[in-house]
């Protein structure tokens, strides 16, 4: 079955640059080494139980496409580099991934087969997992992933797993645009198979918006209904991911953090469950809004 979101994929132009610029909001982050058959490195934050991750190609891929293979999952993601980058997919991890596309399929969901997949760290750890993408006819920004190497071997790829500055402990949600809010939530709702949530306002990204919990985790669904996050982010990109949303130990220490590295104070707001929020804008966050929620 889909257990929770597994981790968020933010593309970066520049790693080095992606890594500073998430170390001054407060992440430790670290490089995570390079993908087995793929001109791709990576950087890892860890948490709790899921994980932030910024990749890119690797040095010089970006503005050298002739070593990129033509309509490559590489050549892709050079292009859509060259866009700027930013939060481009939703990993959903699952239990038995052969059993969840099987079912998905059952569901008349345009999926592919679980393929294997692998990461060599800088340590020379071998990481391995299993990974499914949806097909054409459904075009979501979402991926399902089981991972091989147990949680607690994949914590050790870095050097402070869930330790951060910013208080960070748990990826809470995630949130996707889209322009139409009702046949959105009817594919999700079949791809995901999970029932259509009701619909509620969210009022710190201005939206209308349908939330499927899965697990722990909320995947986000929202239709702007205002000037606000939402509506800037579908203005700025279009449809897809653009924020992510932790559970902090402490907001006033995050705001701190940043405010010593060089990050504007973060905008606050209320948040339909009445807990207050910080939200950290995409120009400092690699095209991303990263909220984070919690005690002062």
């Amino acid at each position: 079955m889909l257990t929770r979101i597994d981790h968020v994929m933010i593309c970066v132009p520049d790693l080095n640059e992606g890594i500073a610029a998430y170390q001054r909001i407060g992440f430790s982050v670290f490089p995570g080494g390079s993908h087995a058959g793929r001109a791709t490195h990576n950087a890892i934050a860890f948490h709790e139980d899921d994980y932030l991750e910024l990749l890119s190609l690797r040095d010089g891929e970006c503005d050298h496409w002739a070593a990129v293979e033509p309509g490559s999952s590489d050549a892709r993601l050079a292009e859509y580099l060259s866009r700027g980058g930013g939060f481009r997919y939703v990993a959903v991890q699952s239990d038995n991934l052969a059993a969840d596309v099987a079912a998905m399929r059952r569901r008349g969901v345009d999926v592919g087969d679980a393929t294997e997949g692998a990461r060599r760290t800088p340590s020379g750890q071998e990481l391995r997992w299993q990974a499914a993408g949806l097909g054409a006819k459904n075009p979501l920004p979402i991926f399902f992933i089981q991972h091989m190497t147990p949680r607690d071997e994949r914590r050790r790829q870095v050097a402070r797993a869930g330790d951060h500055p910013n208080g960070a402990l748990r990826l809470d949600r995630v949130y996707i645009a889209v322009a139409d809010l009702g046949p959105a939530v009817e594919v999700y709702s079949r791809v995901l198979g999970v029932p259509a949530p009701k619909i509620q306002r969210g009022a710190v990204i201005k939206a209308d918006m349908a939330v499927f919990d899965l697990g722990p985790t909320g995947l986000t669904v929202a239709q702007p209904a205002e000037p606000g996050p939402a509506a800037e982010a579908l203005a700025r990109r279009g449809p897809g991911p653009f924020q992510v949303l932790y559970r902090t130990s402490s907001m006033d220490a995050a705001t701190r953090w940043m405010a010593s590295h060089g990050v504007p104070p973060p905008a606050r707001g209320v948040r339909n469950t009445g807990e207050q929020a910080i939200l950290v804008g995409p120009d400092h966050a690699c095209g991303a809004y990263i909220g984070l929620v919690g005690p002062a």
